[in-house]
């Protein structure tokens, strides 16, 4: 066996540059992620400030920390895989808790950018080095290279005292300049600013490290979420400040939960005890958790004052509703203690799902929001009472129920409490329809009590039928409300001469304005279809020129009739006469005909009505208008006009509405939730 000295090694472990390509080059995919690691850096140099500048082409990222001479730059800034902690310790020299470790973030730049230049000023020493990706590209390309070299940049050429930004360096600091930028990668200054606030949670005063963007700093209201926050459960005393950072008028729960961890190590099986400090919340809208650049339903790990994990939401199968309000921070520094495995992948964005400290950690989390869901969903139950009897109406109503009735009425509008309904309009609306269908519920009750009134009680049994009256009477109020609608949008429609198309489909939908009786249809109406298509059964028993024929609408009504619609625009030009639209029509009549003649219904009725907006050519005066209603009525068609049309409609419904206003009680409650709606 053959020993080797220390200076000739048998074997030896090389390490190719194309590692590089994995560790830090292409790392990342977004911006606030990159700047991220150069901001830690700084708080690591022991930084007071950092300022971040954008500028059309390139990122100036000037701190002023410890800053680097020649061995510094070289051991730690380019020495990829530097063990700072190994090194350092786990603090930095003013005391702060490293975030730094595995020493490849910085290589993270080139994620963004192809050429990055780093200054730096330490007691006096001015150096500078630019790197660029097509460098050491170039190197790994060269298989005999080992290493990559750096451009150095002249001393004369490092005017890093010059300022840039917020930050002034006068004795020591670094600036990082990145350069030729990739595109699509979101670099706006309010983009990144809300990002960077919510990577950071040691940003401020308190924490004696300013982080500026173009020289204003970033704070506390940058993360754009504290405001949003309706109910609020943080975690231990220490966490009580995220309560302060909540809008007060906002804010309707909070509660203290406690901040200990038990994390049981299988080689040793003994429990440890770890804190966590941060907070879980819940917005009012689940709306309210989006914005521009960010989905903010998520809860983040942060550890050390850094973001260690988007989101540990995605662990868990939550479907319920409370979910998509949930927003949270939980702080857990015991997931990097220096001296043990580190926790976090290689990527630096998430933790390594097996380590026993991140499973107990997201226990723990489960457990939480078992108890916010349950609670969350008592208080939007109690909070959905309240809205519904803001409404002064339903407020009255609710106050007329008893015992059982009282106890579902309180459930029923917690439960609307809880809906995705962020439209105040769209929320009465469904109050309106919530109290008709209590009372219809109420309504099946009474049927039931039918059976146990007795021949001598007949003043019970009167008053349950005038509430079934009064519950049919108000379904078919609130019905011919929407029908006068429905015949004032037709009006609108005719006013301005709309095309038959729009009139066409409005009377698709709505049949009972041409007559109340045709509500139902027997057979399904046809809408615009030749007829040769509709009629295909004998279609080559028709003529030309009844194949030629558009149907506008048929169907069968609920008595047996056959029913073909013919539609003119309002103002049609040239106006017909009389026996232009019997010409017309007549040819669809006989075509149905033929058909029912065939099947052997030949003796069902046919009827055909024509629409116009505007009266007859022929239509001089009364004995005219009566002959030619003469001629039309053997063929069994009839003209019909828009306007009469409307007004008959109009006038008949809008005559049931003035009668039964005053003696529907709880059509009078509906109409009073919708007018309050509009106060």
């Amino acid at each position: 066996m053959n020993n080797s000295s220390n200076n000739d090694e048998k074997y030896k472990m090389t390490i190719g540059l194309n590692v590089l390509n994995h560790l830090g080059i292409n790392l990342y995919s977004n911006t606030p992620a990159v700047l991220s690691e150069v901001v830690a850096n700084a708080w690591d140099a022991d930084a007071t400030e950092v300022d971040i500048t954008i500028r059309d082409d390139d990122i100036v990222i000037t701190d002023n920390g410890q800053g680097m001479n020649v061995d510094d730059m070289n051991d730690k800034f380019l020495n990829v895989g530097y063990q700072k902690r190994n090194v350092e310790g786990d603090t930095s020299k003013d005391g702060r808790p490293l975030m730094g470790r595995k020493g490849i973030g910085k290589l993270s730049l080139f994620s963004i950018s192809k050429t990055i230049k780093v200054e730096s000023l330490k007691e006096e020493e001015k150096n500078g080095l630019l790197m660029s990706s097509e460098g050491i590209k170039k190197a790994i390309e060269e298989e005999k290279k080992k290493c990559y070299n750096p451009d150095d940049i002249p001393e004369d050429e490092i005017i890093i005292t010059d300022k840039i930004g917020k930050v002034n360096i006068k004795d020591n600091g670094t600036r990082i300049t990145i350069s030729d930028l990739k595109r699509g990668l979101g670099r706006t200054p309010e983009a990144l600013r809300k990002r960077l606030a919510r990577r950071f949670s040691v940003l401020g005063s308190e924490y004696n490290f300013k982080v500026y963007l173009n020289e204003v700093e970033i704070g506390i209201d940058d993360r754009d979420y504290y405001h949003k926050i309706h109910y609020l459960w943080y975690f231990g005393n220490e966490s009580e400040k995220f309560k302060g950072y909540c809008r007060n008028d906002k804010l309707d729960y909070d509660e203290e939960k406690s901040n200990k961890i038990k994390v049981k190590y299988q080689e040793n099986d003994k429990d440890v005890e770890y804190e966590v400090t941060g907070w879980i919340g819940t917005a009012v809208h689940s709306g309210d958790l989006k914005d521009q650049y960010d989905n903010l339903n998520k809860i983040t790990i942060l550890v050390r004052g850094k973001l260690a994990q988007e989101d540990i939401l995605e662990d868990f199968a939550e479907g319920g509703l409370f979910s998509k309000y949930l927003i949270g921070e939980i702080h857990a520094d015991f997931l990097d203690i220096t001296g043990m495995v580190e926790s976090a992948t290689s990527n630096r964005q998430e933790i390594k799902k097996d380590d026993p400290r991140y499973i107990a950690l997201r226990d723990f989390v489960y457990g939480e929001l078992k108890h916010i869901q349950n609670k969350w969903t008592n208080l939007r139950k109690s909070k959905g009472e309240e809205e519904a009897k803001e409404i002064q109406a339903i407020d009255d109503w609710y106050n007329t129920l008893h015992g059982e009735d009282k106890k579902h009425a309180k459930t029923l509008f917690g439960k609307i409490g809880q809906l995705k309904i962020e439209n105040d309009r769209e929320r009465r609306e469904l109050y309106k329809q919530s109290v008709l269908a209590f009372e219809n519920m109420k309504y099946k009750r009474k049927l039931e009590a039918l059976e146990s009134i007795s021949i001598d009680n007949m003043i019970e049994f009167t008053a349950l039928i005038a509430d079934f009256d009064e519950i049919e009477a108000t379904k078919y109020y609130q019905i011919i409300k929407e029908r006068i609608c429905v015949i004032e949008k037709l009006k609108s429609q005719i006013d301005e001469n709309a095309l038959e198309k729009t009139v066409q489909e409005l009377l698709y939908n709505h049949l009972w304005l041409l007559d109340p009786s045709w509500d139902r249809t027997t057979e399904t109406p046809y809408m615009e279809q030749r007829v040769e298509t509709a009629f295909k059964i004998i279609s080559d028993k028709l003529s030309e020129e009844e194949r030629k024929g558009r149907v506008d609408i048929r169907y069968k009504n609920s008595s047996g009739k056959h029913i073909i619609i013919e539609l003119k625009r309002a103002n049609p030009s040239p106006i017909p006469s009389t026996p232009e639209i019997l010409s017309q029509v007549d040819k669809y009549r006989e075509a149905l005909r033929k058909i029912l003649k065939e099947i052997d219904k030949e003796r069902e009725p046919i009827e055909v009505v024509c629409l116009i907006g505007r009266n007859l050519k022929d239509w001089t005066d009364e004995t005219r208008i009566e002959e030619s209603r003469q001629t039309l009525a053997p063929k069994g068609i009839r003209v019909l006009l828009y306007q009469k049309m409307i007004e008959e409609a109009y006038r008949a419904y809008n005559a049931f509405l003035e009668k039964n206003k005053e003696s529907a009680k709880l059509a009078q409650l509906l109409e009073r939730i919708e007018l309050e709606e509009y106060e």
